[in-house]
Protein backbone atom coordinates (compact mmCIF):
# COMPACT_ATOMS: atom_id res chain seq x y z
CA UNK A 1 0.00 0.00 0.00
CA UNK A 2 1.21 3.49 -0.53
CA UNK A 3 1.15 6.28 1.89
CA UNK A 4 0.54 9.32 -0.04
CA UNK A 5 1.43 12.42 0.91
CA UNK A 6 0.71 10.12 3.28
CA UNK A 7 -0.03 6.64 2.35
CA UNK A 8 -1.02 4.59 -0.53
CA UNK A 9 -1.70 1.00 -1.27
CA UNK A 10 -1.07 -0.03 -4.78
CA UNK A 11 -0.18 -2.45 -7.37
CA UNK A 12 1.84 -0.75 -10.16
CA UNK A 13 -0.27 -0.20 -13.20
CA UNK A 14 1.02 -1.16 -16.38
CA UNK A 15 1.74 1.17 -18.82
CA UNK A 16 0.77 3.21 -18.42
CA UNK A 17 -0.90 1.67 -16.31
CA UNK A 18 1.42 -0.78 -15.39
CA UNK A 19 1.65 1.28 -12.47
CA UNK A 20 4.75 -0.15 -12.32
CA UNK A 21 3.70 -3.12 -11.06
CA UNK A 22 3.88 -4.07 -7.76
CA UNK A 23 0.65 -3.77 -6.16
CA UNK A 24 0.00 -0.57 -4.83
CA UNK A 25 1.10 -0.38 -1.44
CA UNK A 26 3.41 2.10 -0.06
CA UNK A 27 3.92 5.32 1.75
CA UNK A 28 5.82 8.40 0.76
CA UNK A 29 8.88 8.86 2.94
CA UNK A 30 9.85 12.20 4.33
CA UNK A 31 13.61 11.79 4.62
CA UNK A 32 15.98 13.46 2.19
CA UNK A 33 18.67 11.54 0.35
CA UNK A 34 22.03 11.62 2.06
CA UNK A 35 25.38 11.76 0.26
CA UNK A 36 28.51 10.84 2.18
CA UNK A 37 31.67 12.42 0.68
CA UNK A 38 34.39 9.87 -0.04
CA UNK A 39 37.91 11.28 -0.03
CA UNK A 40 39.79 8.05 -0.77
CA UNK A 41 39.05 5.09 -2.98
CA UNK A 42 39.34 2.62 -0.10
CA UNK A 43 37.64 4.77 2.48
CA UNK A 44 34.84 3.00 4.37
CA UNK A 45 31.39 4.55 4.12
CA UNK A 46 29.88 6.10 7.22
CA UNK A 47 27.18 3.93 8.73
CA UNK A 48 28.12 0.74 6.86
CA UNK A 49 28.46 -2.57 8.74
CA UNK A 50 32.06 -3.21 9.73
CA UNK A 51 32.07 -6.50 7.80
CA UNK A 52 31.33 -4.67 4.54
CA UNK A 53 34.35 -3.44 2.61
CA UNK A 54 32.89 -0.90 0.20
CA UNK A 55 36.32 -0.35 -1.32
CA UNK A 56 35.55 -3.27 -3.67
CA UNK A 57 33.10 -1.00 -5.51
CA UNK A 58 35.64 1.76 -5.91
CA UNK A 59 38.41 -0.66 -6.89
CA UNK A 60 36.17 -1.95 -9.69
CA UNK A 61 35.23 1.59 -10.69
CA UNK A 62 38.91 2.55 -10.86
CA UNK A 63 39.91 -0.50 -12.92
CA UNK A 64 37.16 0.20 -15.44
CA UNK A 65 38.30 3.81 -15.78
CA UNK A 66 41.90 2.74 -16.19
CA UNK A 67 41.61 -0.29 -18.45
CA UNK A 68 38.26 -0.45 -20.21
CA UNK A 69 38.84 -0.05 -23.95
CA UNK A 70 36.01 2.46 -24.44
CA UNK A 71 36.27 4.38 -21.20
CA UNK A 72 35.74 7.63 -23.04
CA UNK A 73 32.15 6.53 -23.73
CA UNK A 74 31.28 6.03 -20.05
CA UNK A 75 27.96 7.40 -18.86
CA UNK A 76 28.92 7.73 -15.21
CA UNK A 77 25.42 8.52 -14.04
CA UNK A 78 24.10 5.43 -15.77
CA UNK A 79 26.84 3.38 -14.08
CA UNK A 80 25.75 4.68 -10.68
CA UNK A 81 22.11 3.90 -11.43
CA UNK A 82 23.10 0.41 -12.53
CA UNK A 83 25.03 -0.18 -9.31
CA UNK A 84 22.08 0.96 -7.21
CA UNK A 85 19.66 -1.19 -9.20
CA UNK A 86 21.90 -4.22 -8.73
CA UNK A 87 22.06 -3.63 -4.99
CA UNK A 88 18.28 -3.35 -4.74
CA UNK A 89 17.66 -6.35 -7.02
CA UNK A 90 19.89 -8.50 -4.80
CA UNK A 91 17.21 -8.30 -2.10
CA UNK A 92 14.90 -10.38 -4.33
CA UNK A 93 11.91 -8.38 -3.14
CA UNK A 94 9.70 -7.44 -6.13
CA UNK A 95 8.19 -4.56 -4.16
CA UNK A 96 11.50 -2.88 -3.31
CA UNK A 97 12.48 -0.94 -6.40
CA UNK A 98 14.92 1.77 -7.45
CA UNK A 99 13.53 4.18 -10.03
CA UNK A 100 15.66 6.42 -12.20
CA UNK A 101 14.34 9.99 -12.58
CA UNK A 102 12.33 9.26 -15.74
CA UNK A 103 10.79 6.14 -14.20
CA UNK A 104 10.03 8.08 -11.02
CA UNK A 105 8.30 10.80 -13.03
CA UNK A 106 6.20 8.25 -14.88
CA UNK A 107 5.29 6.56 -11.62
CA UNK A 108 4.11 9.86 -10.14
CA UNK A 109 2.05 10.43 -13.29
CA UNK A 110 0.57 6.95 -12.96
CA UNK A 111 -0.66 7.34 -9.40
CA UNK A 112 -2.18 10.71 -10.25
CA UNK A 113 -4.73 8.80 -12.32
CA UNK A 114 -3.93 9.66 -15.94
CA UNK A 115 -1.26 8.22 -18.23
CA UNK A 116 -0.57 6.46 -21.51
CA UNK A 117 -0.40 2.70 -21.82
CA UNK A 118 -2.63 -0.37 -21.91
CA UNK A 119 -4.38 -0.08 -18.56
CA UNK A 120 -3.54 -3.05 -16.37
CA UNK A 121 -1.52 -3.93 -13.31
CA UNK A 122 1.20 -6.54 -13.48
CA UNK A 123 3.42 -8.29 -10.96
CA UNK A 124 5.84 -11.17 -10.66
CA UNK A 125 4.54 -14.32 -9.01
CA UNK A 126 6.38 -17.65 -8.98
CA UNK A 127 9.02 -15.98 -11.16
CA UNK A 128 6.44 -15.31 -13.89
CA UNK A 129 5.11 -11.98 -15.13
CA UNK A 130 1.40 -12.04 -14.37
CA UNK A 131 -1.52 -9.73 -15.01
CA UNK A 132 -3.03 -8.70 -11.71
CA UNK A 133 -5.98 -6.87 -13.17
CA UNK A 134 -6.98 -5.13 -16.40
CA UNK A 135 -8.89 -1.94 -15.59
CA UNK A 136 -12.40 -1.31 -16.80
CA UNK A 137 -12.69 0.52 -20.10
CA UNK A 138 -8.99 0.26 -20.95
CA UNK A 139 -7.29 -1.27 -24.02
CA UNK A 140 -6.15 -4.25 -21.89
CA UNK A 141 -9.73 -5.01 -20.85
CA UNK A 142 -11.09 -4.53 -24.37
CA UNK A 143 -8.42 -6.86 -25.77
CA UNK A 144 -9.70 -9.65 -23.52
CA UNK A 145 -6.82 -9.80 -21.04
CA UNK A 146 -7.74 -11.22 -17.62
CA UNK A 147 -6.50 -11.41 -14.07
CA UNK A 148 -4.10 -14.33 -13.72
CA UNK A 149 -2.91 -14.31 -17.34
CA UNK A 150 0.82 -14.99 -17.63
CA UNK A 151 2.77 -12.77 -20.03
CA UNK A 152 5.35 -15.02 -21.67
CA UNK A 153 6.69 -12.49 -24.18
CA UNK A 154 6.41 -8.77 -24.80
CA UNK A 155 6.83 -8.30 -28.54
CA UNK A 156 10.02 -10.34 -29.14
CA UNK A 157 11.34 -10.24 -25.55
CA UNK A 158 10.82 -13.31 -23.31
CA UNK A 159 9.75 -12.13 -19.86
CA UNK A 160 11.59 -14.79 -17.85
CA UNK A 161 14.81 -12.79 -18.09
CA UNK A 162 13.21 -9.39 -17.45
CA UNK A 163 12.91 -7.48 -14.22
CA UNK A 164 9.54 -6.01 -13.42
CA UNK A 165 10.76 -2.53 -14.34
CA UNK A 166 12.11 -3.75 -17.68
CA UNK A 167 8.82 -5.45 -18.48
CA UNK A 168 6.88 -2.32 -17.59
CA UNK A 169 9.10 -0.21 -19.83
CA UNK A 170 8.50 -2.55 -22.78
CA UNK A 171 4.73 -2.54 -22.31
CA UNK A 172 4.56 1.22 -21.96
CA UNK A 173 4.53 3.46 -25.00
CA UNK A 174 2.82 6.34 -26.76
CA UNK A 175 -0.90 6.15 -27.40
CA UNK A 176 -1.80 4.75 -30.80
CA UNK A 177 1.12 2.30 -30.88
CA UNK A 178 0.75 -1.47 -30.52
CA UNK A 179 2.34 -4.00 -28.18
CA UNK A 180 2.04 -7.76 -28.73
CA UNK A 181 1.75 -9.89 -25.61
CA UNK A 182 2.20 -13.66 -25.73
CA UNK A 183 -0.34 -14.83 -23.13
CA UNK A 184 -0.71 -18.18 -21.35
CA UNK A 185 -3.99 -18.80 -19.51
CA UNK A 186 -4.88 -21.61 -17.11
CA UNK A 187 -7.15 -23.41 -19.55
CA UNK A 188 -4.88 -22.95 -22.59
CA UNK A 189 -2.36 -25.54 -23.80
CA UNK A 190 -0.23 -22.98 -25.65
CA UNK A 191 0.37 -19.24 -25.72
CA UNK A 192 -1.67 -16.85 -27.82
CA UNK A 193 -0.53 -13.49 -29.15
CA UNK A 194 -2.78 -10.60 -28.17
CA UNK A 195 -2.17 -7.22 -29.78
CA UNK A 196 -3.07 -4.23 -27.60
CA UNK A 197 -3.18 -0.65 -28.86
CA UNK A 198 -1.92 1.79 -26.25
CA UNK A 199 -4.08 4.76 -25.28
CA UNK A 200 -4.36 7.57 -22.76
CA UNK A 201 -5.68 5.97 -19.59
CA UNK A 202 -7.91 7.86 -17.19
CA UNK A 203 -8.93 5.93 -14.12
CA UNK A 204 -12.51 6.25 -12.96
CA UNK A 205 -12.35 5.37 -9.29
CA UNK A 206 -16.01 4.72 -8.42
CA UNK A 207 -19.17 3.74 -10.31
CA UNK A 208 -22.51 3.15 -8.64
CA UNK A 209 -26.20 2.66 -9.26
CA UNK A 210 -29.39 1.90 -7.39
CA UNK A 211 -30.96 -1.22 -8.83
CA UNK A 212 -34.70 -1.68 -9.12
CA UNK A 213 -34.63 -4.15 -6.20
CA UNK A 214 -33.36 -1.38 -3.89
CA UNK A 215 -29.84 -2.75 -3.88
CA UNK A 216 -27.01 -0.24 -4.20
CA UNK A 217 -24.29 -1.62 -6.46
CA UNK A 218 -20.98 0.19 -5.92
CA UNK A 219 -17.98 -0.67 -8.10
CA UNK A 220 -14.79 0.60 -6.46
CA UNK A 221 -12.27 0.43 -9.28
CA UNK A 222 -9.20 2.00 -7.73
CA UNK A 223 -8.22 3.71 -4.48
CA UNK A 224 -6.92 6.78 -6.31
CA UNK A 225 -6.50 10.27 -4.93
CA UNK A 226 -10.05 11.28 -5.80
CA UNK A 227 -11.75 8.07 -4.62
CA UNK A 228 -12.55 9.37 -1.13
CA UNK A 229 -14.55 12.24 -2.60
CA UNK A 230 -16.28 10.18 -5.27
CA UNK A 231 -17.17 7.45 -2.77
CA UNK A 232 -18.52 10.07 -0.37
CA UNK A 233 -20.76 11.35 -3.15
CA UNK A 234 -21.95 7.79 -3.81
CA UNK A 235 -22.57 7.18 -0.10
CA UNK A 236 -24.57 10.39 0.18
CA UNK A 237 -26.64 9.32 -2.82
CA UNK A 238 -27.26 5.89 -1.30
CA UNK A 239 -28.37 7.40 2.00
CA UNK A 240 -30.84 9.64 0.17
CA UNK A 241 -32.19 6.78 -1.97
CA UNK A 242 -34.53 3.86 -1.40
CA UNK A 243 -31.60 1.43 -1.24
CA UNK A 244 -31.57 -0.78 1.84
CA UNK A 245 -28.52 -2.98 1.15
CA UNK A 246 -25.17 -2.69 -0.64
CA UNK A 247 -22.99 -4.80 -2.92
CA UNK A 248 -19.42 -3.49 -2.90
CA UNK A 249 -17.51 -4.75 -5.94
CA UNK A 250 -13.73 -4.82 -5.41
CA UNK A 251 -12.92 -7.19 -8.26
CA UNK A 252 -9.84 -6.26 -10.28
CA UNK A 253 -9.07 -3.39 -7.90
CA UNK A 254 -5.30 -3.43 -7.32
CA UNK A 255 -5.28 -0.90 -4.48
CA UNK A 256 -4.22 2.71 -4.19
CA UNK A 257 -3.84 5.13 -1.31
CA UNK A 258 -4.01 3.68 2.18
CA UNK A 259 -5.72 6.80 3.51
CA UNK A 260 -8.48 6.29 0.95
CA UNK A 261 -9.11 2.74 2.18
CA UNK A 262 -9.27 4.04 5.75
CA UNK A 263 -11.63 6.87 4.73
CA UNK A 264 -14.00 4.52 2.92
CA UNK A 265 -13.93 2.01 5.77
CA UNK A 266 -15.11 4.88 8.00
CA UNK A 267 -18.46 4.89 6.20
CA UNK A 268 -19.08 1.32 7.39
CA UNK A 269 -17.29 1.07 10.76
CA UNK A 270 -17.73 2.82 14.05
CA UNK A 271 -15.26 5.56 14.83
CA UNK A 272 -11.94 4.26 16.22
CA UNK A 273 -12.49 0.68 15.09
CA UNK A 274 -9.24 -0.73 13.69
CA UNK A 275 -9.01 -0.76 9.88
CA UNK A 276 -5.48 -2.12 9.43
CA UNK A 277 -2.31 -2.78 11.42
CA UNK A 278 1.19 -2.10 10.12
CA UNK A 279 3.61 -4.63 11.60
CA UNK A 280 7.28 -3.61 11.44
CA UNK A 281 8.54 -6.98 12.64
CA UNK A 282 9.92 -5.91 15.99
CA UNK A 283 8.04 -6.67 19.19
CA UNK A 284 5.60 -3.87 19.89
CA UNK A 285 6.58 -2.07 16.70
CA UNK A 286 3.34 -1.42 14.88
CA UNK A 287 1.09 1.37 13.69
CA UNK A 288 -2.69 1.05 13.95
CA UNK A 289 -5.02 2.87 11.55
CA UNK A 290 -8.51 3.46 12.86
CA UNK A 291 -11.77 4.47 11.23
CA UNK A 292 -12.48 8.20 11.43
CA UNK A 293 -15.73 8.42 9.52
CA UNK A 294 -19.38 8.61 10.49
CA UNK A 295 -20.30 4.94 10.06
CA UNK A 296 -23.55 5.91 8.34
CA UNK A 297 -23.52 2.87 6.04
CA UNK A 298 -22.84 0.50 8.91
CA UNK A 299 -26.50 -0.47 9.31
CA UNK A 300 -26.80 -1.64 5.69
CA UNK A 301 -26.38 -5.35 4.89
CA UNK A 302 -23.24 -5.55 2.72
CA UNK A 303 -21.68 -8.19 0.48
CA UNK A 304 -18.22 -7.75 -1.05
CA UNK A 305 -17.25 -9.14 -4.44
CA UNK A 306 -13.56 -9.95 -4.97
CA UNK A 307 -11.25 -11.99 -7.19
CA UNK A 308 -7.55 -12.60 -7.74
CA UNK A 309 -7.24 -9.06 -9.08
CA UNK A 310 -8.31 -7.61 -5.70
CA UNK A 311 -5.14 -6.55 -3.92
CA UNK A 312 -3.59 -4.37 -1.25
CA UNK A 313 -6.04 -1.58 -0.31
CA UNK A 314 -8.90 -3.76 -1.59
CA UNK A 315 -7.83 -6.51 0.79
CA UNK A 316 -7.49 -3.97 3.61
CA UNK A 317 -11.07 -2.76 3.18
CA UNK A 318 -12.50 -6.25 2.69
CA UNK A 319 -10.57 -7.61 5.67
CA UNK A 320 -11.71 -4.79 7.95
CA UNK A 321 -15.40 -5.19 7.05
CA UNK A 322 -15.16 -8.97 7.33
CA UNK A 323 -13.47 -8.88 10.75
CA UNK A 324 -15.73 -6.23 12.31
CA UNK A 325 -19.06 -6.67 10.59
CA UNK A 326 -19.02 -10.28 9.38
CA UNK A 327 -19.47 -9.02 5.80
CA UNK A 328 -19.55 -11.98 3.41
CA UNK A 329 -16.88 -12.17 0.70
CA UNK A 330 -18.08 -13.65 -2.59
CA UNK A 331 -16.03 -14.68 -5.62
CA UNK A 332 -12.42 -15.85 -5.67
CA UNK A 333 -9.43 -15.63 -3.33
CA UNK A 334 -7.77 -12.21 -3.42
CA UNK A 335 -4.23 -11.64 -4.65
CA UNK A 336 -2.39 -11.49 -1.33
CA UNK A 337 -0.38 -8.27 -1.30
CA UNK A 338 0.16 -7.38 2.34
CA UNK A 339 3.45 -5.53 2.51
CA UNK A 340 3.99 -1.83 3.02
CA UNK A 341 6.43 0.20 0.95
CA UNK A 342 7.85 3.61 1.71
CA UNK A 343 8.64 5.93 -1.19
CA UNK A 344 11.86 7.88 -0.69
CA UNK A 345 12.69 10.68 -3.09
CA UNK A 346 16.39 10.67 -3.97
CA UNK A 347 18.87 13.26 -5.14
CA UNK A 348 18.59 14.00 -8.85
CA UNK A 349 14.93 13.04 -9.21
CA UNK A 350 15.17 9.29 -8.66
CA UNK A 351 13.21 7.38 -6.03
CA UNK A 352 13.40 4.23 -3.95
CA UNK A 353 10.32 2.24 -3.04
CA UNK A 354 11.36 0.05 -0.11
CA UNK A 355 9.44 -2.54 1.89
CA UNK A 356 9.26 -1.41 5.52
CA UNK A 357 6.45 -3.48 7.05
CA UNK A 358 3.65 -5.96 6.57
CA UNK A 359 0.03 -5.16 7.26
CA UNK A 360 -2.47 -7.25 9.13
CA UNK A 361 -6.27 -7.29 9.23
CA UNK A 362 -7.91 -6.13 12.47
CA UNK A 363 -7.97 -9.75 13.68
CA UNK A 364 -4.22 -10.00 13.07
CA UNK A 365 -4.32 -12.06 9.87
CA UNK A 366 -1.37 -11.83 7.49
CA UNK A 367 -2.25 -11.37 3.82
CA UNK A 368 1.06 -11.55 1.91
CA UNK A 369 1.08 -14.54 -0.46
CA UNK A 370 -2.07 -15.79 1.29
CA UNK A 371 -4.92 -13.48 0.32
CA UNK A 372 -8.46 -13.48 1.63
CA UNK A 373 -10.55 -16.60 1.12
CA UNK A 374 -14.12 -15.96 -0.03
CA UNK A 375 -16.97 -17.13 2.16
CA UNK A 376 -18.75 -18.18 -1.01
CA UNK A 377 -16.51 -19.42 -3.81
CA UNK A 378 -17.73 -18.60 -7.32
CA UNK A 379 -15.44 -19.10 -10.30
CA UNK A 380 -15.73 -17.37 -13.66
CA UNK A 381 -15.51 -19.88 -16.50
CA UNK A 382 -14.26 -19.18 -20.05
CA UNK A 383 -17.87 -19.59 -21.17
CA UNK A 384 -18.95 -16.90 -18.70
CA UNK A 385 -16.42 -14.46 -20.11
CA UNK A 386 -17.33 -15.30 -23.69
CA UNK A 387 -21.06 -14.84 -23.03
CA UNK A 388 -20.51 -11.80 -20.80
CA UNK A 389 -22.20 -13.57 -17.89
CA UNK A 390 -21.42 -12.68 -14.27
CA UNK A 391 -22.24 -15.58 -11.93
CA UNK A 392 -20.32 -13.87 -9.11
CA UNK A 393 -22.59 -10.83 -9.16
CA UNK A 394 -25.63 -13.11 -9.60
CA UNK A 395 -24.67 -15.02 -6.44
CA UNK A 396 -24.11 -11.78 -4.50
CA UNK A 397 -27.56 -10.55 -5.55
CA UNK A 398 -29.09 -13.85 -4.52
CA UNK A 399 -27.44 -13.79 -1.11
CA UNK A 400 -28.04 -10.15 -0.28
CA UNK A 401 -31.79 -10.44 -0.91
CA UNK A 402 -31.93 -12.82 2.07
CA UNK A 403 -30.07 -10.49 4.44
Amino acid sequence: MIKGTGKLAILFFIGAMVIGAYFYGFKVGKSEARIVPIEGVKNAEVGQPEAVDFSLFWDTWGILQEKYAKAESFDYQKMVYGAISGMVDSLEDPYTVFMEPEDSRRFQDDISGSFEGVGMEVGIRDRQLQIIAPLEGTPAKKAGLRSGDIIVKIDDSPTRSLSLDEAVSLIRGPRGTNVTLAILRDDWTETKDIVVTRATIKIVSVKWEIRKDNIAYVQLIHFSEDASGTFSAAATGILASSADRIILDLRNNPGGFLEVAVDIAGWFLERDQVVVIEDFGEEGSEVIYKAKGNGKLGSYPVIILMNQGSASASEILAGALRDHSAVALVGEKSFGKGSVQELENLTGGGALKVTVANWLTPNGDHITDIGLEPDVQVEMTPEDFASELDPQLDKALELIRDL
